[in-house]
């Protein structure tokens, strides 16, 4: 079984609670970390821009990154939010078993 680490930044620990708990109750994830008061600096649409941001770190399984993606997507403010995958090489065994089994079988496509 193939696991990842995605991270979302959210313009704030509201929404990305929002997305957590979605992702959690539909077991698209098997847990979410929220990190708040994340300062982003970036350029957009031809200006720096600095924000204070929450960040999300998504533990999942490599199948179900398309669904992911997609409630991510539906539930996020931004118009292009950041989505990362990550891939994870090793880890605790047993989380790792505990994370496979809390996230649904998703078939690719």
């Amino acid at each position: 079984m193939s696991y990842i680490v995605v991270l979302v930044t959210s313009k704030d620990t509201a929404e990305a609670e929002k997305i957590a708990r979605s992702l959690v109750e539909k077991k698209l994830a098997a847990c979410c970390n929220i990190m708040k008061d994340v300062r982003s600096i970036y350029q957009w649409e031809g200006k720096m821009t600095e924000s204070s941001e929450a960040l999300l770190v998504i533990k999942s399984r490599r199948d179900a990154f398309p669904s992911l993606e997609r409630e991510i997507k539906a539930l996020h403010s931004y118009k292009v939010p950041e989505i990362i995958s990550l891939s994870i090489l090793g880890g605790n065994e047993d989380y790792l078993k505990w994370l496979g089994t809390s996230v649904k079988t998703h078939s690719p496509g």
